[in-house]
């Protein structure tokens, strides 16, 4: 019988327990800031980001030398953790639904396949730059290069258009 009653004291104190777990947990979440906060993406991103949006064609050769690049910006990337300055270069003329990027461009993305595809994917590790992009509905696969300058500073060249 002693043994019966222990058992069910058990029980109790395990409810007890499980109901502390679960209420702990629910206030856990209803405290936790998720990224539609106000200036949450600023915050994680250390810096303001900047948007222009200019025709590929214009300035091909800045974008051709920061395809070259690709491997040496993709340590940088695995290395950085906050910029003074970010901006984001929107390339709608060589988004996929415009056809793609203008040949110069796209024949140095298939010479440097490989570089391009590991800066993605560092890019897709690095929280501030890619929710940098994320929260412009930038996708990886749109990101053609990253230029990065002397004064803690970096340009992305995506292709894509702005969303309004």
């Amino acid at each position: 019988m002693l043994d019966i009653m222990n058992r069910g004291n058990a029980l109790v104190h395990l409810g007890f327990a499980t109901a502390l777990v679960v209420l702990a947990a629910s206030d856990m979440r209803v405290q936790a800031q998720g990224l539609d906060a106000p200036d949450a993406i600023e915050k994680i991103v250390g810096s303001d980001v900047h948007e222009e949006e200019q025709q590929a064609t214009a300035d091909a050769d800045r974008v051709i030398a920061a395809i070259e690049k690709s491997a040496e910006n993709t340590g940088t990337v695995r290395k950085v953790t906050n910029l003074d300055r970010l901006d984001i270069v929107f390339l709608p003329d060589a988004a996929a639904l415009e056809g793609g990027p203008p040949p110069a461009i796209d024949e140095k993305l298939q010479e440097y396949g490989d570089e391009v595809a590991a800066l993605r994917q560092e890019m897709s590790g690095n929280a501030m730059l890619f929710h940098a992009l994320d929260s412009r509905n930038i996708l990886l696969q749109d990101v053609l290069a990253i230029e990065f300058d002397d004064a803690k500073g970096a340009v992305i060249f995506a292709a894509a258009k702005p969303t309004e």
